[in-house]
């Protein structure tokens, strides 16, 4: 879905860079970009845990999808998400989003974003989702109210700012999982089937898998494809391949086996054959030497 539209440029750039009042617009040339502005907030309170670091591994190794390549598409964690221009300082910082048909690279020097610009980027996040930690559980729910004095909060910036499509949020300690799916009216909750909820414009689904990431065993957040199936990780990827090989090894062992033993035992019945053949011969012979010893000549009988 595209950036919500920006006024045309018109003043110039103020003393400070960094404050833009409300009802002034920058030339583009004059926008600050990803390098001018803050990758982090020292201020900012709370801390990822563990769960926020690894939860985010697993969905970023599992979002692909089947008609866009892989570098046109972006996913970070934990990275801070620019949104309006007229105050380039305002930000959230989602604990993931997956932006679709961006350049996987800040440049063509394959430069890492340092953070994501909006109205540089020129594309929206297209789902983000947030695990809930106590001191964000209100905000990340949209139940917290808007100050007019502050920043927006979440909720209003992932829906009516940035009209992000789907927008997730999951509670590790619960279990708990609940996905919104923007339309006309905003966001409306999304019915979650068997821990899972399907993404139809992107041919893929999210949902609840229990089983070991990086050491432990639990109830992840996963994405998985058109056919139900969970979307392999490159390292779930390498180890199938690796089996296959295995598999594939010890089928061509078995075969190779099979195959000696009928070798060898076409073997042992030629052999066989060839031995009943002396045999014949040998009866043969001694009858004709009998027959001769009789005066019977063999050469003339029937």
């Amino acid at each position: 879905m595209s950036p919500r539209p920006l006024a045309s440029p018109s003043a110039s750039l103020p003393t400070n860079p960094y404050i833009v009042p409300a009802d002034v617009t920058l030339p583009r040339e004059q926008w600050p970009t990803m390098y001018d502005l803050p990758s982090e907030d020292p201020e900012e309170p709370g801390l990822p845990d563990e769960f926020h670091d690894f939860q985010p591994q697993l969905l970023s190794a599992t979002f692909r999808l089947a008609d866009v390549a892989e570098d046109r598409l972006f996913t970070a964690a934990d990275l801070n998400l620019y949104y309006d221009i007229t105050h380039p300082r305002w930000y959230k910082r989602p604990d993931w989003f997956a932006v679709v048909d961006v350049p996987r690279f800040y440049s063509d020097d394959d430069d890492l974003r340092l953070s994501y610009v909006t109205w540089q980027e020129h594309v929206n996040p297209y789902i983000v989702v947030e695990l809930l930690s106590p001191g964000t559980a209100d905000e990340d729910l949209g139940l917290t109210q808007a100050d007019p004095t502050a920043p927006p909060p979440k909720w209003q910036v992932y829906e009516q700012i940035l009209h992000i499509p789907y927008y997730v949020v999951f509670d590790r300690y619960t279990g708990n999982l609940q996905a919104f799916r923007l339309t006309e009216a905003g966001y409306v909750p999304i019915t979650i089937l068997d821990g899972r909820f399907t993404i139809p414009e992107l041919g893929i689904g999210l949902g609840l898998w229990h089983g070991r990431f990086q050491g432990r065993v639990r109830d992840w957040l996963r994405f998985f494809d058109a056919n139900g199936q969970w979307i392999l990780t490159p390292v779930e990827q390498e180890r199938e391949r690796a089996e296959q090989a295995q598999l594939r090894a010890e089928r061509e062992r078995l075969q190779a086996e099979a195959e000696r033993q009928r070798a060898e035992e076409e073997r042992q019945r030629a052999e066989s054959a060839e031995r009943q053949a002396e045999q014949e011969r040998n009866r043969a012979e001694r009858l004709a030497e009998f027959l001769r010893s009789q005066g019977i000549d063999p050469d003339q009988l029937g």
